[in-house]
């Protein structure tokens, strides 16, 4: 059996229990103790720590806070300090923010610098250049010519995303990584939906890291995580910037995101309902839609509530679905939100029941104004004439409901779902409340009264 290789003082420190550790530092001296406290490898989160692997771009989309900037900081140090060769190309949304984030920032490579590996900056060449020769030039994104002839070994790019005409800048930047025996890349960024975030998630042999703004619950306050999950929790934005989620629109999407952002508006109550602080008019007129779910413990019940306003315009005010749940505690939800907005009809495909799902309901609750309708046509084909409603301003949001529209924007016209789950179980019971409500009886396609 062969010997165990000697440990470095650093992983006896780290392998040691508290104790061991104080008496350790003790006997390695105030230098060794700084030098250890300066080790990215013992404070990081795994997620803030390069892949292994001969990966050539390494892409971080994360919440903001998460510590991207700090990850970035600690890569270029790493890579600095390991090779004196090292050119390395640092690229903010502008020369701006390449200074004031990536060098000169809380998180930046100035303030990461441990005392005797410190690189001296020079803000009239935009230039680090580290004690062993290593050096790194910023660019701003706002001038893609820039970047046009300079050499590099390695590129960080930072919040690829706000950078304007980014394609461009990041092409020349890869034109010009040519440097060294293994040249790559690493792009942190807040994700949104723009080409070249959606190039680089295609290109092969991507390495992708994705995190959440309470990932670094650890290193933020308390008082701004529970802000922000209170302000932004559940909305469009929080998944953006905080879950760092990258919502997208499908080709031929029956609804896109910009569709539906325009069409939001203030909380608004149901006449016999829940009022709401600053609520607009009440609803004259208020519909439960219903999915049921095809088995027992199948997909998601879809129950979405809708009424029409004193503007004659549809509005969706309540998300009420239930996962994977029972008929009888599904048939509950239904009833709770029928009572809680004091709906006039629960509208309720009967394709997979039929009798079965009036009774269900009726034995939550027996005074259910239940109608029953079975769909002739598939759940796309008869969402598109109320998407049309949508894009002639007809139907208004009243709030956000993510899961609702993630799935709405999964539908594609003249196609099938490409959406979240195996069936657009809530945008179904938006489509027969909106139908019910709208586009009245003998204009409803792809369904008939039971």
């Amino acid at each position: 059996m062969g010997r165990e290789a000697p440990r470095s003082d650093y992983e006896r420190v780290a392998a040691a229990s508290p104790e061991e550790r104080a008496m350790l530092l003790r006997l390695l001296g105030a230098d060794a103790m700084t030098r250890l406290a300066t080790r990215w490898q013992h404070r990081a989160r795994p997620a803030q720590l390069p892949p292994p692997g001969a990966w050539s771009l390494w892409l971080v989309m994360a919440g903001r806070g998460f510590g991207k900037t700090r990850l970035g900081a600690e890569w270029v140090r790493a890579v600095a300090e390991a090779d004196g060769s090292a050119r390395i190309a640092l690229i903010g949304a502008s020369l701006h923010d390449a200074r004031a984030v990536m060098v000169e920032g809380e998180s930046g490579l100035l303030a990461i610098a441990p005392p005797w590996a410190r690189p001296l900056w020079q803000p009239s060449r935009r230039q680090l250049r580290w004690p062993n020769g290593a050096r790194a030039t910023l660019f701003g994104a706002g001038e893609p010519d820039a970047l046009r002839g300079p050499q590099h070994s390695h590129v960080w790019g930072d919040e690829i995303a706000k950078w304007p005409d980014g394609l461009a800048v990041w092409d020349n930047a890869m034109m010009g990584l040519r440097l060294g025996h293994a040249p790559r890349a690493l792009a942190t960024t807040t994700p949104r939906p723009v080409p070249l975030l959606r190039k680089l998630l295609e290109q092969p042999g991507v390495v992708v890291t994705r995190g959440r703004t309470a990932d670094n619950r650890g290193a933020l306050p308390a008082a701004f995580l529970a802000a922000m999950a209170r302000d932004y929790g559940g909305t469009r934005l929080g998944r953006q910037e905080l879950e760092g989620e990258m919502l997208l629109d499908l080709e031929g999407a029956l609804w896109t995101r910009d569709l539906l952002d325009r069409c939001r508006v203030r909380r608004v109550a149901a006449e016999g309902g829940d009022m709401n602080m600053g609520a607009e008019p009440l609803l004259r007129r208020v519909v439960v839609g219903v999915d049921p779910p095809a088995s027992a413990t199948g997909d998601a019940c879809g129950i979405i509530v809708a009424g029409i306003g004193p503007d004659g315009r549809g509005h969706v005010i309540d998300d009420a679905s239930v996962e994977r749940a029972t008929p009888e505690v599904w048939a509950r939800a239904v009833a709770r939100a029928h009572h809680r907005w004091g709906a006039d009809r629960v509208v309720a495909e009967a394709n997979n029941g039929g009798a079965m799902v009036e009774s269900v309901l009726r034995a939550a609750d027996a005074g259910l104004p239940v109608r029953l309708v079975h769909a002739s046509r598939g759940k796309v084909a008869r969402a598109e004439p109320v998407a049309t409603l949508y894009e002639a301003g007809r139907v208004v949001h009243a709030g956000l409901f993510p899961l609702l529209e993630d799935e709405m924007c999964g539908m594609v016209a003249g196609g099938g779902y490409a959406g979240p789950g195996r069936s657009p179980d809530r945008a179904d019971a938006l489509v027969w409340a909106l139908t019910d409500l709208l586009l009245g009886r003998m204009a409803q396609p792809g369904f008939k009264l039971l």
